[in-house]
């Protein structure tokens, strides 16, 4: 049964497969304090080049420009910042891996990735301005293709803006570059969300992952990544 939009707002829910999850969702918010910028700015110049340091560059003065910037102004620029910078490109022609989780400083290097690094390097962005994590979820969908009457579907990653618990969300998308709210955007079937404080599921009678706990394992090793690089 294909769930209605408004299925972005579902209830938070402690189920056993939360429970698995636990260990691999880790995260405990991005703060600027533990950030080196510094550190960060030089790795991308010895691992990407000059290009990738004029990227982070930018990236630390968007952050640090809009701290004290409405909400809506910081998802707004966020989005714009790695929509029109970053090329969308499948994992497997830029890390020849099937599905590879990349920090942001790897997706500003190569200034490449697919919907999963799109929206993971703008949640960790958001985080360092300052937005709480209880108002942003990574959140899996079905993403139909072809048109309103198509039956084809695939999977896909947007992250979700939530101002309020039970609001609609806004969607900032690699694919629609406008941010809009949930309920304009039909050709999108929740499937499950999540963040460092729990997991969400939207609903679906064939959900794009079979098994969560393990694609999520993922998020777990590029933490691991992203605090080697100095994003702790």
């Amino acid at each position: 049964m294909k769930l209605p939009l408004r299925s972005f707002g579902t209830t938070h829910i402690r189920s056993p497969l939360w429970a698995i999850l636990a260990t691999a969702i880790v995260f405990s918010g991005i703060t600027l304090a533990a950030t080196n910028f510094s550190q960060l700015q030089q790795l991308a110049k010895k691992q990407y080049g000059e290009m990738a340091l004029t990227t982070v560059s930018q990236w630390r003065l968007l952050i640090d420009s809009n701290k004290d910037a409405p909400d809506l102004e910081k998802i707004e620029k966020v989005n714009n910042f790695f929509n029109q910078r970053i090329r969308f490109r499948d994992d497997l022609l830029t890390w020849n891996e099937k599905d590879y989780w990349a920090t942001p400083l790897e997706t500003m290097g190569r200034r490449q990735g697919d919907c999963e690094d799109f929206s993971i390097a703008k949640y960790v962005t958001l985080q360092l301005m300052g937005v709480p994590i209880k108002k942003l979820r990574m959140t899996y969908v079905r993403a139909r293709i072809g048109g309103p009457n198509s039956k084809v579907s695939q999977a896909h990653m947007v992250l979700s803006y939530y101002p309020e618990p039970t609001a609609i969300p806004m969607l900032l998308d690699n694919l629609i570059t406008e941010i809009r709210p949930a309920s304009r955007r039909p050709d999108l079937t929740p499937v499950f969300g999540f963040n460092s404080e729990g997991l969400w599921v939207g609903g679906a009678s064939n959900p794009a992952i079979n098994n969560p706990s393990s694609r999520l394992s993922r998020w777990r090793d590029m933490l691991s990544r992203m605090q080697q690089e100095g994003l702790q």
